[in-house]
């Protein structure tokens, strides 16, 4: 198997029902990589708080993660706003992996990316948290209703992955609008430190885009879509959704017009009108 420079994954949500720590066993032991690095919600402490579902696959992910770091793998975990109680923790090393509240990393190809959870840019989670809570509740809804729903497909012997919570995202002008006023946030934020770009997850929306001569990408999630990023030694960058049959891979576009970027845009415009 092919090992990469570097592996970025975000929301992995240990803990909860939804996490799908089997198929993240699976990209993992596809993807041996020099660095990882675990962008927030790892572990889900706000689902924790209210009942814990923990099982032996995701335990096997924490000792896979732990083993990697052991084996000179440099593996890095940066806190999110569910298990930001870890953010006491930063500047700390706990069993080779390091902890930080965020990190400047240098692709191979010299650029220099922000990597951050991205609840910063959440105003939501940042002032009205009890909404936001609230909103994860509909979303734990939504992925087990998406359970159910992907157990009917298999049945009927439809074959493909297909999400309501990304078909909601899509759907309702009010998470589009959310969706890009956060990557607009991230991609300021980036730019007024000088860097090329940020890497981040928070809201489950996997992407690799050109937004104003910076590259904006996001990890996606481990609950829904189940996506990752990865850093080939070259310096690019590069989507991986693991889908239930195969992998699907999407390298970052070269330029900020291709078919990805041209949906992306006649979504905003559609939402603006």
């Amino acid at each position: 198997m092919p090992k990469v420079r570097s592996v970025f994954l975000s929301d992995i949500h240990l803990g909860t029902r939804a996490c799908q720590a089997d198929r993240l066993l699976d990209f993992l032991r596809e993807h041996p990589a020099e660095q990882t690095f675990l962008i927030g919600d790892i572990v889900d402490f706000w689902a924790m708080s209210r009942s814990i579902n923990w099982t032996q696959a995701q335990n096997t992910v924490v000792q896979k993660l732990l083993r990697r770091a052991r084996h000179g793998e440099r593996v890095v975990f940066i806190p999110g706003n569910h298990d930001e109680v870890l953010r006491d923790y930063c500047g700390i090393v706990f069993g080779e992996v390091e902890v930080v509240g965020e990190l400047v990393h240098q692709t191979a190809d010299g650029r220099r990316f922000l990597l951050i959870h991205g609840d910063q840019f959440d105003q939501v989670t940042r002032h009205h948290r009890w909404v936001a809570v609230l909103g994860d509740k509909a979303y734990e809804l939504l992925v087990r209703l998406n359970a159910l729903l992907s157990w009917g497909r298999r049945k009927l012997g439809i074959s493909g992955y297909w999400s309501l919570a990304g078909y909601a995202k899509r759907k309702v002008k009010t998470a589009l609008n959310f969706i890009f006023d956060f990557e607009e946030s991230a991609i300021h934020h980036a730019k007024e430190r000088g860097l090329d770009g940020v890497i981040c997850g928070h809201i489950h929306w996997a992407a690799i885009r050109e937004i104003d001569g910076l590259t904006y990408v996001n990890c996606g999630d481990w609950v829904d879509s189940c996506t990752a990023i990865v850093e080939h030694f070259d310096g690019r960058l590069e989507l991986v959704t693991w889908a239930e049959a195969q992998p699907l891979r999407r390298l970052a576009p070269p330029v900020a017009e291709s078919v990805g970027e041209m949906a992306d845009e006649m979504a905003r415009k559609a939402v603006e009108a």
